[in-house]
């Protein structure tokens, strides 16, 4: 997510796709090099292999963050790229070594970074946590400004079923907590759904439910996708 004066609305998982893979394709760069995290591929290749492996049967706890830098094209505009380099690595610095073993950390990319927590930690014990990180984060701007994160926080299973719908999820939980504000954790919450209405041509609605039970998703989270897609295309 890029962090400027206006807030966007939230990204999808395609947007976090093309984010990684323009990033992956810049191989070496400063803060790449200094952190070597896995990038969003990773971090979505590793979700699905979580989603796959029967997390939820084997008891396990799995939960993801998304972590951004607030403000941060100021740092780039006032002060010059290296300036900027230098906070995302100091950031990815502190945020791996404030996690615990079962929490990996990744740089989805820009100033946005991810973690997956997957082991015994219970989720508010994981929210817990993610605020001390936000509260004891201490990176300085060179005028001397205290720099802030932002968080937003989703749970597989209890928040979502599925990978793409758990990055929206945290998603939607990092856009509430930079709208209201910033330097804030959010966790993803229940979405108030209305039915559907006669907006949807008879044809819509049937091919519709053709893809829902070919890809074995659910109608309403197959069109939220869609939703949050055209509302990102208009910048809305």
């Amino acid at each position: 997510m890029k962090d400027n004066e206006s807030i966007k609305h939230p990204v999808t998982v395609e947007d976090h796709k093309e984010v990684a893979r323009r990033h992956t394709a810049k191989k070496h760069t400063a803060v790449n090099d200094a952190l070597h995290f896995p990038t969003g591929d990773a971090f979505e290749a590793d979700l699905e292999e979580i989603f796959a492996s029967g997390t939820e049967e084997s008891g396990e706890t799995a939960a993801i963050a998304l972590i951004d830098c607030d403000l941060f094209d100021r740092i780039n505009r006032d002060f010059g790229p290296d300036e900027g380099d230098r906070i995302l690595i100091e950031t990815g610095k502190y945020i791996a070594q404030s996690l615990p073993e079962e929490a990996r950390v990744y740089r989805i990319g820009g100033d946005e970074f991810g973690i997956i927590f997957r082991g015994t930690m219970e989720r508010e014990e994981i929210f817990l946590l993610l605020n001390d990180l936000k509260n004891g984060y201490e990176v300085y701007a060179p005028d001397g400004e205290k720099q802030t994160i932002t968080i937003g926080m989703a749970t597989a299973y209890e928040d979502a079923a599925r990978c793409p719908e758990l990055i929206r999820k945290a998603d939607g939980a990092l856009f509430r907590a930079k709208r209201s504000g910033r330097n804030k954790i959010a966790m993803a919450r229940e979405e108030k759904m209305v039915p559907k209405t006669s907006h949807y041509t008879q044809d819509q609605l049937q091919r519709l439910a053709k893809l829902a039970k070919r890809e074995g998703i659910g109608e309403a989270i197959l069109l939220r996708e869609a939703l949050d897609m055209l509302l990102k295309k208009y910048d809305i």
